[in-house]
């Protein structure tokens, strides 16, 4: 059997971690954030941070136990049986495709203010692009992804150097909450999806050379790269333009840019932004197609899409299905609602992950752990514990319907392996069993 090749080193996992989290989040989302706020921004991203960590915390600990691109099916199978890791599977993968929909299509928004081009036809064109780029190879891929990383970055860079000669000036107190502790925190909770993609550095643990040790480390680095400069392009914003400016802007960065140096500099962030979230979408469709080639080797799916290219060594069928669920969501034009149900099952995803960290304290509390969860009482874990309290109380932030939406997507996968996933899993294991 053709495997995954090992490839990627803790400097292009750590890049790959920087590239998914920044993304296109950032450059539009302190516009939103300074609407509840104010110039206590930087204060919500401190706290997003530390949600964020919490969970990256459990994160780093099961994937030293279990490195494997199967990654979230593989900790809940250990923990909560098949049943409910297909349906975390499933949740990934189908919010994978949502996600990367919605970043390619918000790149082909920004494409066609500069070149009149269609919206939807750009967007296609971009998925297949990006999902040959994914087949060719995952050290190319990376390679790709880290130069795309090191454009976004600048862009962030260059708002840094913008505001550094405003810090402190006009009598800014950058302590102000004009909607009070609340209004942080629910700039908090927005702000804290400018962290999510940090777990999806697990999926590429296959590929990744000393795993156990890699994984974890690029997870909490990416995590706090990303938290420093998120906290100084917030301080940079305010600082030049003022959170009254910045407020509902939907291009805050950009406004940063064009009040110090004009047009041209708006035009220079709005080309940055497209590299942003092109290499979002590559990085999103490279860890969907991860879990889908996860999922199959451990019997979750058909083993079909376990299939690796001989020459290549990269999941070709697992990343064909990427591609499709991805153009067939590209279809569908208007998603912010399912956009927002993912980002429900995201948050169900990472309860799951932290109450597995705890599950298997007391059930394998001898197994080897290359990353163990710091604070402890006797054999409980304190932080997933706190992790997992986060993400239920982000859960609540949520309207009726989105959860509605997300209960019935949960259903839908349950039906789903209710039908067919008992097949995949006796094949599975006897696949598993076959190759010991």
């Amino acid at each position: 059997m053709v495997k995954l090749k090992k490839e990627l080193g803790l400097l292009e996992a750590t890049l790959a971690g920087v590239g998914i989290i920044i993304g296109v989040g950032i450059y539009v989302l302190i516009g939103e954030a300074t609407t509840l706020t104010g110039n206590s921004i930087w204060l919500s991203f401190v706290v997003g941070a530390i949600v964020a960590a919490l969970t990256g915390l459990s994160y780093a600990e099961l994937s030293s136990m279990f490195p494997k691109a199967g990654a979230e099916t593989i900790y809940t199978e250990k923990t909560f049986g098949r049943t409910w890791a297909f349906v975390i599977g499933w949740l990934i993968v189908i919010g994978g495709s949502f996600a990367a929909a919605t970043v390619t299509l918000g790149f082909a928004s920004y494409f066609n203010d500069f070149f009149g081009t269609n919206i939807l036809i750009t967007a296609i064109v971009l998925t297949v692009i990006l999902s040959f780029i994914n087949f060719w190879g995952i050290k190319e891929s990376a390679w790709i992804a880290i130069l795309f990383t090191i454009v976004e970055t600048l862009g962030l860079i260059i708002i840094i150097a913008i505001g550094l000669p405003y810090f402190g000036k006009a009598g800014i107190d950058y302590f102000d909450m004009p909607n009070g502790i609340v209004g942080m925190l629910q700039a908090a909770v927005l702000v804290f999806f400018a962290y999510l993609g940090f777990e999806s550095i697990t999926r590429l643990s296959e590929e990744t050379k000393n795993a156990e040790k890699v994984i974890p480390k690029a997870i909490l680095l990416s995590v706090t790269i990303s938290t420093v400069l998120y906290v100084l392009v917030a301080i940079a914003a305010v600082s030049v333009v003022g959170w009254e400016k910045l407020s509902g802007n939907p291009a805050p960065l950009a406004l940063v840019a064009r009040t110090a140096f004009g047009d041209n500099a708006y035009t220079v962030l709005t080309f940055i932004a497209l590299f942003a979230a092109a290499n979002t979408a590559l990085l999103m469709l490279i860890t969907d197609s991860r879990i889908i080639y996860g999922m199959a080797n451990s019997g979750l799916l058909p083993k079909q899409l376990s299939i690796v290219h001989p020459g290549r060594r990269t999941p070709i069928a697992a990343i064909l299905v990427s591609m499709i669920l991805a153009l067939g969501t590209i279809a569908i034009g208007d998603i912010a609602l399912v956009a927002n149900i993912t980002n429900f099952t995201v948050f169900i995803t990472f309860i799951t992950v932290n109450l597995a960290v705890i599950w298997l304290r007391y059930d394998w509390p001898n197994a080897k752990r290359g990353f163990k969860v710091p604070v402890n009482i006797g054999k409980f874990p304190v932080l997933p514990m706190f992790g997992a309290f986060t993400c239920v109380f982000m859960i609540t932030t949520f309207s009726i319907e989105v959860i509605l939406g997300g209960f019935v997507m949960i259903l839908v996968g349950l039906l789903f392996y209710a039908i067919s996933g008992r097949r995949w899993t006796k094949a599975g294991r006897d696949r598993m069993r076959n190759a010991k």
